[in-house]
């Protein structure tokens, strides 16, 4: 009997899929408001409103990231049909892992240089704690590395989303369609 790719049973739960869209629309968010943040000059309230939600929204992708880990423990990823070779299934955890890692990373790295700079971190109406005390050369250096490692997920991000186009159009297997209802 042969496995229908298109079955509920081939496709992530619906809790799983909500989280995954969710995020990519809260990154694309995060992104644009730092990126077009320089519509408003230095010091104006559109440049600190777009900042505030750029911290904020940040946040949020860090705690759905934390709730979709957990959720991965608690079920098996439907299998890609057809199966890829070894060397695509290694890959793709990679890509997942540093995708995952990236989604951690970042938003802590944006707390901590907000911390160093001594500056509130909002968070929805709340103002969350500071990590340590101010520091302006450590937050020079995280700030650097908070836009490197920014940078680097844009490519991953991208490399992510071509993928699942490679594996939709191309190699006709389900890959996307996982990720779909």
């Amino acid at each position: 009997m042969s496995t229908n790719i298109y079955s509920a049973s081939s496709r992530y739960p619906l809790s799983s899929l909500a989280l995954h869209w969710l995020t990519a629309v809260l990154l694309v968010l995060v992104y644009g408001l730092i990126e077009f943040r320089d519509i408003y000059p230095k010091g104006s309230d559109g440049r600190e409103l777009m900042k505030q939600w750029h911290f904020m929204l940040g946040l949020t992708v860090f705690a759905l990231t934390l709730v979709r880990l957990a959720l991965r423990t608690q079920f098996t990823p439907p299998p890609i049909l057809p199966t890829p070779p070894d060397w695509q299934q290694w890959l793709a955890k990679a890509m997942h892992s540093a995708l995952y890692l990236l989604l951690i990373v970042l938003p802590v790295l944006g707390w901590a240089t907000l911390s160093a700079k001594g500056k509130p971190i909002p968070f929805f109406g709340l103002e969350l704690p500071s990590l340590f005390s101010a520091d302006k050369s450590l937050a020079q250096q995280l700030e650097g590395w908070h836009e490197l490692i920014g940078t680097i997920g844009l490519y991953l991000i991208g490399l992510h989303t071509l993928a699942a186009l490679v594996h939709h159009y191309f190699m006709r297997d389900n890959t996307l369609n996982r990720m779909a209802r």
